[in-house]
C-alpha cells in the first residue's frame, strides 16, 4: 500500500467519508474534515510513519495532495513499500 493510499484510509476513517472522494486536490473542507478531524490525522500519520509534522507545516496545507507530498518527502525511501 502506498503512502497515499494509507493516509486516504486514514483520514476516510477519521472523517467517516469514503475513500474515493478523497483525491490530492481535495480540500480538508470538501472532505468535512474540521480542525480536530485533521488533528487527529496528523497525529495517526506521524505515528504510523514515524515522523513529526511541525505545526507550521501542517498550516501550510491547502489540500490532501500537499499532506501526502510532504510526508512522502519525510518518509525516508527505504521505509516505503
Amino acid at each position: 500500500m502506498s503512502i497515499e493510499e494509507q493516509i486516504r484510509e486514514i483520514m476516510a476513517k477519521i472523517t467517516h467519508v469514503e475513500q474515493s472522494i478523497i483525491t490530492r486536490e481535495s480540500t480538508f473542507k470538501d472532505i468535512k474534515a474540521d480542525s480536530l478531524d485533521v488533528v487527529q490525522a496528523l497525529a495517526a500519520v506521524e505515528e504510523t510513519f514515524g515522523i513529526e509534522i511541525p505545526d507550521e507545516e501542517a498550516q501550510k496545507f491547502e489540500n490532501f495532495g500537499d499532506f501526502v507530498s510532504y510526508v512522502e518527502r519525510q518518509v525516508p525511501q527505504q521505509e516505503r513499500v
